[in-house]
């Protein structure tokens, strides 16, 4: 298996991240060599992955030690390692970033996710985290929720690089793009260097049929199991077509004439969860130019080796008709939607919870005792 797969990808337009980052991945190189040998120009955090990397890897053992001989608590502790872990993902891409004119080599990191309702709340942890990682190409994630676009703008205005998370339809990404287009024009009028100001949001794909399809198999219906599987990439379709008309249309042309960035779009949990389906199905379906695939390293590896991109008709107005087609069928997309935002937000609470309590067990741990 080779590389050639993912360099044609990327002459065409597409990009790769790493969808999680561990202390692992830094401290063994291995995150240097995907993005030297695999294409991988940029990285974001995985509450989960790094929930197991803290509770069974060795890697964090020392920092927290020395952070309990300091008396951290577990969220100052958790923070502490989270900032060295992306510090140290942010120098490794800062090549790229540097290489590609700024374009690319971002690496995002969450946030406490139970801050997510809070406006000056979601804010004031931006701030600080965006301080204590103190690199050009760090940006932080936040919600897009109600609550979350406001922390958007708000974020953007004062030239804080964000990802913006939790989209599931593309109403909701139309609201992130304005408050991507409002916060630029604010941090335009405070003097702020639109040029140095990224932005990327990201649809999370998978999950919508994991919702959609059960209810179409419970019709069991012809015309209702031919729409299995088709729901999410019917959804991202029509959100890339609305990312372009943001992106050419006359309300972005003024920010790209003060050297303004579009936001990137990133493709996010692409990672089949039906067995049913080709591994690559959701990466396959939306190879797109001037887009993202943020994926794990197993499906970096199942797209070196038999990816491919799907040559169909599914234009916008076309994946629209399909979506039309659920309505007909009695399945209400936007209550699913919106479901699975706050589905999303609740699981994302729990995983911090989770690391949390392995961050307090570990900092509990007596000092081996030297001969």
């Amino acid at each position: 298996m080779t590389a050639v797969r993912l360099a044609q990808l990327n002459e065409g337009g597409v990009s790769f991240w790493l969808d999680g980052i561990s202390r692992f991945l830094l401290g063994s190189d291995a995150l240097a060599a995907l993005v030297r040998d695999w294409r991988v120009s940029g990285a974001t955090t995985d509450l989960e992955l790094l929930h197991h990397a803290v509770a069974t890897g060795s890697f964090y053992t020392q920092q927290l030690r020395d952070l309990a001989d300091h008396e951290s608590d577990a969220g100052r502790a958790l923070s502490e390692l989270v900032v060295r872990d992306i510090q140290g993902a942010c120098d490794v891409l800062l090549p790229t970033h540097l290489v590609r004119h700024r374009t690319a080599g971002l690496v995002s990191v969450d946030m406490d996710p139970r801050l997510a309702h809070g406006r000056e709340e979601t804010l004031d942890s931006a701030r600080r985290l965006w301080r204590e990682v103190d690199r050009p190409n760090v940006l932080v994630k936040i919600p897009a929720t109600d609550t979350g676009l406001w922390a958007i703008t708000a974020c953007l205005a004062e030239g804080i690089g964000v990802h913006a998370t939790s989209i599931f339809s593309a109403e909701r990404y139309q609201q992130v793009t304005d408050a991507h287009l409002a916060g630029l024009t604010l941090a335009s009028e405070a003097g702020h260097p639109l040029s140095r100001i990224h932005s990327v949001a990201s649809f999370h794909v998978s999950p919508v049929d994991g919702a959609v399809d059960p209810l179409l198999d419970a019709l069991g219906t012809e015309r209702a199991l031919a729409l299995r599987g088709r729901t999410a990439l019917a959804i991202a379709r029509v959100v890339l077509a609305r990312h372009r008309e943001t992106y050419a249309g006359e309300s972005w042309q003024p920010h790209t004439e003060q050297g303004a960035r579009r936001q990137q779009l990133v493709w996010a949990a692409t990672a089949v969860s039906d067995s049913g389906y080709r591994d690559t199905h959701y990466a396959d379906g939306l190879f797109a130019p001037d887009t993202v695939s943020a994926v794990s390293e197993q499906l970096l590896w199942a797209i070196a080796d038999h990816g491919r991109v799907q040559q169909d008709e599914q234009t916008g107005p076309a994946c629209g008709q399909q979506l039309d087609a659920l309505a007909e069928l009695g399945i209400l997309l936007p209550d699913i939607l919106s479901g699975l935002e706050e589905d999303l937000h609740e699981r994302s609470i729990a995983s911090w919870q989770r690391l949390l309590d392995v961050v307090a067990t570990s900092l509990k741990q007596p000092r081996p005792v030297r001969p």
